[in-house]
């Protein structure tokens, strides 16, 4: 079966090349969405091999995303960061299940449920920040949870991998990072339980190219989170 892996980048020169190679073994088929890059970063992916698709303007994350998945051919749909602060190697283990038809979605979760396998932010040079982006994880990963009525630990992580039949149909709207909000949230409506497994993580800081926002982005992730669990999924209906 074939996977498609999705990469949105924006200005990622330094690490799209190696990006590209690492994960040319483990799928079929690499669509990098430059979203309106300035640094190169659309050329270095072609020349590492990926189809490339070219926003002419920057449109956020969840657009390229988006743009990403109108295109997507594979049986399975991988959607990969175009930085390094996830490990490639552990797609084997969030592929397994999906191959095996156990999941139909799959998280790959930062950290686990023992409490010592913590691999959430870590900045060297910004510790007390890093300490308030992971306070922010466990309250809204408790938000999401108690809307949608789950039990996950992670469910904006970067590494999920589904079936593309899973978003047959379905519509989505979000251009930002609140699109992570949507696609799951929307998943888990249409009885798609994600699976979680722990993965290998190291995050960068702000420093090292960290594009998320703490007061815009988290605004429209609680709007995110209401809207899409009583919205229209698809055909106008309310649920799948």
């Amino acid at each position: 079966m074939n996977v498609h892996a999705l990469i949105p980048a924006y200005n990622e020169a330094e690490t799209i090349a190696a990006v590209v190679t690492e994960l040319r073994p483990i799928v079929d088929a690499i669509t990098v969405v430059d979203d309106g890059s300035t640094d190169g970063t659309g050329e270095l992916a072609r020349a590492a091999g990926a189809q490339v698709i070219r926003q002419p303007a920057k449109s956020g994350k969840g657009n390229a995303v988006r743009a990403g998945l109108a295109q997507a051919t594979g049986d399975f749909v991988l959607v990969q960061d175009a930085d390094l602060e996830y490990d490639l190697e552990d797609y084997a283990t969030l592929l397994e299940p999906l191959r095996t038809f156990r999941r139909a979605f799959v998280l790959g979760t930062r950290h686990g449920r023992d409490g010592q396998s913590w691999k959430m932010r870590h900045f060297t040079d910004q510790v007390l920040l890093g300490q308030w982006m992971n306070f922010g994880h466990i309250v809204f990963t408790a938000l999401f949870d108690i809307v949608y009525g789950q039990r996950l630990r992670d469910p904006f992580t970067m590494f999920k991998v589904f079936r593309r039949e899973c978003i047959s149909g379905l519509r989505f709207e979000c251009n930002a990072f609140d699109f992570d909000w949507e696609l799951a949230g929307k998943l888990v409506r249409c009885g798609y339980s994600p699976l979680e497994i722990p993965v290998n993580y190291r995050s960068r800081s702000f420093a090292e190219g960290k594009k998320v926002t703490l007061i815009r982005d988290p605004l429209t992730w609680v709007r995110a989170c209401f809207k899409f669990r009583f919205s229209a999924l698809k055909d106008d209906r309310p649920d799948c």
